[in-house]
């Protein structure tokens, strides 16, 4: 029998599992919505979930990966850093292993995205791929020959909360983060941040989407934002190309469908890269929302 594996998104709002076989079909999906500040509720949900899918496709003791927003220390073994504040500091592997019956691989959901990319999506033949989740926050990961590399403090990738480079001190103090400090990358480049950079300068609120009407329809304060947004998208970027160099940074998250990223971080990301060259592929995510359920059922293909 084709070997099949589980995937689970395990998200703030929603959670998603997916059956995959080996070659990388989609056998069963499910998604429910997240039932937030309830652990055990959380452990049960998993659990639900992944009966029900092997009931559909009728094979027991499927492999499981679990991406999480957040990560599990290797130090005390419970999860940190999660925006599922109640995540935090539980012991999840251990737990959603025992009631499963089985070992559950977990990890960042944003290395599942740079696993699923690697694999079969955008960044599937190039050997070193840094994948960023541009959405409410903002997230990276990064894996090698579709392996991921938390590295031993589980923040390999997260490069969202670095102060943005090249940047002022009174402009990255004009952006406090959650995380407590001010200027992260997050506060810029997320969508959230794109949103930010409007109200800074008008004082009024614009999702991404009504940022782009408003300049394709004459709006100049919004084509500016604009502008400025794709300045700081290079910024970023340059930042993991200087440090990292991967073989390809591949985008996904909602402000992955800005179209014009794909040709204008190309052009500006040379004047930020070190020796003012740059041929780092910019590449969008091919499964969209989709990629951070398929990245965690890839998870035990190493």
């Amino acid at each position: 029998m084709t070997q099949l594996r589980v995937g689970i998104d395990l998200g703030g709002t929603k959670t998603e599992i997916i059956v995959l076989n080996n070659a990388s079909e989609e056998l069963y999906r499910k998604r429910i919505p997240t039932y937030r500040d309830d652990y055990q509720r959380t452990l049960d949900d998993l659990t639900l979930l992944v009966t029900q899918a092997e009931e559909a496709v009728g094979v027991s003791c499927i492999p499981v990966g679990l991406g999480i927003p957040g990560t599990v220390s290797r130090k005390t073994g419970c999860v940190k850093n999660a925006n599922s504040t109640w995540l935090n500091g539980r012991p999840l592997t251990v737990d959603i292993s025992a009631q499963l019956q089985r070992e559950v691989k977990v990890t960042n959901d944003a290395n599942c995205l740079a696993v699923s990319e690697a694999t079969d999506g955008a960044g599937a033949g190039y050997d070193l791929v840094f994948a960023a989740i541009l959405g409410t926050g903002c997230g990276g990961g990064v894996c090698y020959r579709a392996t991921p590399l938390a590295g031993p403090n589980g923040v390999g990738g997260e490069w969202g909360h670095n102060p943005l480079p090249w940047t002022s001190e009174p402009q990255l103090n004009a952006r406090p983060c959650y995380c407590g400090r001010f200027g992260c990358q997050e506060t810029f480049i997320s969508g959230t941040g794109l949103t930010e950079t409007y109200r800074l300068a008008t004082g009024a609120s614009l999702s991404g989407v009504e940022l782009l009407a408003a300049r394709d329809s004459g709006d100049s304060t919004a084509a500016q934002v604009i502008e400025a947004y794709m300045d700081h998208l290079a910024r970023a970027f340059a930042g993991v190309i200087n440090v990292l160099d991967p073989d390809a940074i591949v985008i996904g998250g909602g402000a992955s469908n800005i179209a014009e990223i794909y040709d204008e971080l190309p052009k500006r990301l040379p004047g930020y890269v070190f020796g003012g060259e740059c041929d780092t592929p910019i590449l969008q995510a091919r499964h969209g929302d989709s990629s951070g359920v398929r990245g965690a059922a890839w998870l035990n293909q190493v």
